[in-house]
């Protein structure tokens, strides 16, 4: 909506018919800013999807202007017991989708000699955390992944960067015990957990000509949990 409302036509992303009818909701809410938006299906961790979604967006709107990488899922178990299919399912979404997204978009982008590319990390890269260590190999592989990215694009007129969240209410914390939320607050200096629209900013920055000059960043709204 952010982006909608700076003007931007939205293509939003969704990974299965059980996610239709709630991309479908966002784009009404959307379309009250951008009537052009729309929503398409892909699974972001299937890189023929990925070839497939990326085509269809370009047949329609003839160029990709900014990418946000923000697919992700959420699951937990200690390393000594994490199955080869919970390693596989996560990083397979958060780091080859961004990937795979990043790839596609990039080929349309150098044609066009402009592209804007938000990674979305965590600050969790940077501190760990205990049963998430799929999870935070991820994003820790993200970042270092924008990096080496930048240094291969940085004269192309295109941008990567990463915003590393932190503890942010969204439908991943929907379902965590109080007492848990309770505790995540307590180690946050600020002592709240983030309302989204506390960390969509970063994301409008880092595609906004005020951002032109971050190249291979993280940005971290995280509240003080983590000080990178």
């Amino acid at each position: 909506m952010a982006f909608a409302r700076e003007g931007a036509q939205v293509i939003i992303n969704y990974p299965n018919q059980q996610e239709e009818e709630n991309a479908n909701k966002v784009l009404s809410k959307v379309s009250e800013y951008s009537d052009a938006s729309m929503t398409i299906e892909a699974d972001v961790s299937d890189s023929k999807q990925v070839s497939g979604m990326i085509e269809s967006i370009k047949d329609q709107y003839k160029r990709i202007d900014i990418l946000v990488n923000n697919a992700g899922i959420a699951t937990s178990a200690p390393v000594h017991e994490m199955k080869d299919q919970m390693w596989n399912e996560l990083i397979s979404v958060h780091l080859n989708g961004t990937f795979y997204c990043t790839r596609e978009c990039l080929k349309i982008m150098y044609e066009q000699k402009y592209g804007r590319i938000i990674n979305t990390a965590s600050q969790l890269a940077y501190k760990g955390s205990a049963g998430f260590a799929h999870y935070t190999a991820a994003k820790g592989a993200i970042i270092s992944f924008t990096r080496s990215l930048s240094l291969e694009i940085g004269t192309a007129n295109i941008r990567a960067n990463c915003v590393a969240p932190g503890a942010t209410m969204t439908r991943m914390l929907s379902e965590v015990p109080t007492e848990i939320l309770d505790g995540i607050k307590a180690s946050i200096p600020k002592g709240t957990i983030a309302d989204i629209s506390e960390i969509v900013p970063a994301y409008v920055f880092l595609a906004s000509e005020d951002g032109d000059h971050f190249v291979g960043q993280t940005i971290s709204p995280n509240g003080g949990d983590h000080f990178l």
